[in-house]
């Protein structure tokens, strides 16, 4: 990918700054821990540095890193998962510009049990059908290049992988449109773990339906994800506005 501007990279930090934010908002962190990145170009991605809650993170936070591991730009460290993970990912699919890992709770909840996936019987989870893949094997905390290698080739030219036993992997074209991705994802597994614990069986759709609303994601002339993201910012300029600095 192209290398982004002085001025790109500055709006891409604050892009990633809102992202953080709002994952706090919404419930989609953990501590310390999970990771959001972003490729800018020449093998250098931009990633938060270890060691800040989402809540308190800003653009001048987040960290410019080569994918050999070096800081460009930081006064922190990528945290070795994270380093594992994002560069090897962006490295190996350049569909992935934006990658973010979380270990949010329903979608983490369906990489816990038997048979766990995301079923195409609610219209929020038909947005996904197609896109996702299952990782069935999970090798313990990602410390290694040939973990990150597995993941990305899990992943390979979809969008999201659940990861058993740990988490999530989202990914997409842009901040925006990772996050609406992200935030949307939880959103239809959370759904569909309450449906779960009815113990009532989940009512599937039938193939042709299905069929016909994933197309209708995939085509429709209406692209709510910028007007989603702006709207977001907006309300961070008038509650936390120092996410920007």
């Amino acid at each position: 990918m192209a290398t982004l501007s002085t001025g790109e990279l500055q709006q891409a930090r604050i892009d990633l700054a809102a992202a953080f934010r709002w994952a706090v908002r919404h419930g989609l962190h953990e501590g310390i821990c999970n990771h959001f990145s972003l490729a800018v170009g020449d093998d250098q991605f931009l990633i938060n540095a270890h060691g800040y809650h989402w809540s308190e993170i800003t653009a001048s936070s987040i960290l410019l890193a080569h994918y050999d591991g070096t800081v460009i730009e930081g006064d922190r460290n990528v945290e070795p998962t994270a380093f594992h993970i994002h560069s090897r990912i962006h490295k190996a699919c350049p569909q992935a510009v934006c990658i973010m890992h979380t270990h949010m709770p329903y979608a983490t909840a369906l990489t816990l049990v038997e048979g766990g996936r995301l079923e195409p019987v609610e219209q929020g989870a038909l947005r996904f059908h197609g896109h996702t893949v299952y990782d069935h094997d999970y090798n313990g905390i990602a410390l290694s290049t040939a973990e990150g290698d597995r993941i990305a080739a899990k992943l390979g030219n979809n969008d999201i992988v659940f990861m058993a036993a740990h988490g999530v992997t989202v990914t997409g074209a842009s901040v925006a449109r990772t996050f609406d991705r992200l935030y949307y994802l939880e959103r239809a597994c959370q759904v569909q773990v309450i449906a779960r614990s009815t113990g009532l069986p989940l009512r599937r759709l039938p193939d042709d339906v299905i069929e016909a609303t994933v197309r209708q994601f995939a085509t429709s002339n209406t692209d709510s994800v910028p007007l989603h993201f702006d709207s977001l910012k907006r309300i961070l300029d008038r509650d936390e506005p120092d996410y920007k600095s």
